[in-house]
């Protein structure tokens, strides 16, 4: 019975993708090798060790491996009740560099929390997978609405005006804007919003105000009115 057991455990686990593993450690690799030929010339200069940046890069390599793994023995259709939290913590993680002796300000820009004395932390990092989870779980709940155009555009989109206003106002971490909104576009095409939505606004912010207006607000009717 127990070799039984065993078997049934066995064959309940999920095969390892390779193919992911793989191209996740030729980008991690590649990475560190940039820091080093990026950092090494400014390390030296500034500390005398030319590996001290690529040093923290590796060791932030070896336990984001980690933590990949323990990830990945979970399931993840369990994160999908973890929604609401995830973006909850996303804005409250992202608000936190505002707390003094916290929040870490370089060059005008407050992205970083401090950890114990050396370490920092950027939130954006953490908001960019607590949104996965967050739209995630919302596509999935309002997949009957996917097809119109508030329910399925304008509705999913509202949720990142809060990010994207922290994001651009007080941290000023325009690149993490633009990376979200397009890990956020492509989770809704794939969900089932439509495209032609995504198009009509795009030529909607090509135009000026005033054009954008006489041109292009008749085809966002005639949008909604077909829906």
């Amino acid at each position: 019975m127990a070799k039984v057991k065993s078997n049934e455990l066995k064959t309940k686990e999920k095969p390892v993708d390779f193919i992911l593993v793989v191209t996740v450690l030729i980008m991690l690799s590649l990475g560190v090798v940039m820091v080093l030929s990026a950092s090494s010339p400014s390390a030296l200069s500034e500390s005398g060790k030319p590996y001290s940046y690529v040093k923290t890069q590796a060791l932030s390599a070896v336990l984001g491996l980690g933590l990949m793994y323990i990830i990945s023995k979970i399931d993840y259709k369990k994160y999908k009740k973890f929604g609401k939290i995830a973006y909850i913590c996303t804005i409250i993680a992202l608000l936190l560099v505002l707390v003094p002796g916290l929040g870490k300000s370089s060059k005008g820009a407050a992205r970083w929390i401090r950890i114990g004395t050396s370490l920092t932390f950027q939130p954006s990092e953490f908001a960019k997978v607590a949104l996965v989870i967050f739209y995630a779980s919302y596509l999935t709940n309002h997949r009957d609405e996917l097809g119109k155009f508030f329910g399925g555009f304008i509705k999913p989109l509202l949720f990142l005006i809060p990010i994207l206003g922290i994001l651009v106002g007080i941290q000023s971490h325009l690149s993490a804007s633009v990376l979200i909104i397009l890990i956020v576009v492509v989770m809704m095409l794939m969900a089932g919003s439509k495209l032609k939505y995504f198009i009509t606004f795009g030529s909607i912010r090509s135009y000026s105000e005033e054009e954008a207006y006489y041109m292009c607000l008749p085809n966002i009717l005639i949008l909604v009115h077909i829906d």
